[in-house]
């Protein structure tokens, strides 16, 4: 008896520690699926974080909905707010980084702030998806393996398309205004680019704005007096100032503005005010709603109004990241059941490998490849303008 209590003992001990360890792992197999978003939510005027959080949330409820990922864990965002400035969005990039069952970030309209955050991402090993950002090096970072994936607009199709559409209304003589960060240099090297193959179309002269800067009539008036016929425009929320500007010189002096997508991701509409209704003001962009798969765009409206209080395409401010953001989540839990697993490396092959997807902006066939993390191209993209109650729609010209 001495002899075989001890080994009853160490038997039940066993059965014991097993039972420990299966109860944990059995609370972990439904522990929530976190998802993390760094945007500019502290940024005034901005509605760029607020639009990507809508779609991520209309998606995660869809899913959620559904059975979760995993066989039955829900999904569950997590945001923080890099309010523009770099040096926070690597530190909440490496905070996200330690939170167990965070498999993935959302990041915003920031290109800046994400060009920053690439050597931190790289050396913690954690996906990112970029559903704003437009800046070429975001993917093209020289990193291996990449573990930076976009939906969203590349400033090497943007820009080709803004002289395309220039050239197509006559225009021959166009003068870029860029913002003076890596974003605006990123558009000025793919402008570059693409002029090196055009005959008949000239850039006469490029000239620079900082952020936040109040007025930029001084450079808008030195591109026109260069020749230009047309102004290129990449900022964010100081086109407002621009067009307020503009609006107010003589109409002989007022000059067509085609836009990169920036200024849709703030209150430009309101702060440019009646103002917009004196300028030729086109903006670039890759999804409308009015254009959009009406299954798909259904279910998303059904769970829209849920979520975000959404009755109306027309009530969805900055739709872009909105769209992009929402098909973005949805590709993710693909990847995440792809890979069974909440590892990340896994998860970041697995998005390599999603077959299929039926989104808002688009039929992905598939999303992404091992040699390709851009989700779209050139025939996502349309030129817009505003319409008089500050809906974007779809340009005729």
């Amino acid at each position: 008896m001495m002899t075989l209590f001890p080994k009853m003992f160490r038997s039940f001990a066993l059965c014991m520690t097993m039972l420990l360890c299966v109860v944990p792992a059995s609370a972990a197999d439904k522990a929530p699926v976190l998802v993390g978003l760094d945007a500019e939510f502290g940024v005034q005027g901005s509605t760029s974080a607020q639009a990507i959080e809508l779609g991520l949330r209309t998606a995660i409820a869809q899913i959620n909905a559904a059975g979760g990922v995993l066989g039955g864990r829900p999904i569950e965002l997590v945001s923080k707010d890099h309010q523009a400035v770099p040096a926070r969005g690597i530190r909440n990039i490496a905070e996200f980084a330690a939170m167990p069952n965070l498999v993935a970030v959302f990041g915003g309209r920031n290109s800046p702030v994400v060009l920053a955050q690439l050597p931190t991402l790289h050396e913690l090993k954690l996906p990112f998806l970029a559903v704003w950002s437009a800046a070429d090096p975001i993917i093209d970072n020289g990193m291996q393996p990449n573990y930076v994936f976009r939906l969203s607009l590349r400033d090497s199709l943007a820009m080709p398309k803004l002289l395309q559409s220039a050239k197509q209304r006559g225009y021959d003589k166009v003068g870029l205004l860029l913002i003076n960060n890596s974003w605006g240099r990123s558009n000025l090297a793919a402008a570059e680019k693409y002029m090196l193959a055009v005959k008949n179309q000239k850039i006469v002269d490029t000239v620079w704005v900082n952020s936040r800067d109040t007025t930029l009539i001084t450079q808008y008036k030195k591109l026109t007096d260069a020749g230009a016929k047309a102004v290129l425009l990449v900022v964010n929320d100081e086109g407002a100032a621009l067009v307020r500007e503009v609006a107010a010189l003589p109409t002989s002096q007022r000059v067509p503005i085609l836009s990169h997508w920036g200024i849709t991701g703030g209150e430009f509409f309101k702060q440019a005010g009646t103002a917009l209704q004196e300028v030729d003001l086109s903006v670039i962009q890759t999804f409308s709603f009015f254009s959009a798969d009406k299954q798909v765009l259904a279910r998303f409206m059904k769970t829209a109004e849920l979520t975000g209080g959404i009755k109306r395409i027309e009530d969805i401010e900055a739709p872009v990241g909105v769209a992009q953001a929402y098909d973005m989540m949805h590709i993710l839990a693909k990847a995440i059941n792809l890979a069974r697993s909440t590892e990340r490396s896994a998860i970041r092959d697995a998005l390599e490998k999603v077959p299929e997807h039926r989104g808002l902006v688009k039929l992905y066939k598939p999303a992404f490849t091992p040699t390709r993390h851009e989700a779209l191209g050139p025939a996502e993209l349309l030129m817009a303008r505003y319409s008089r109650e500050g809906v974007l729609l779809p340009a005729q010209k």
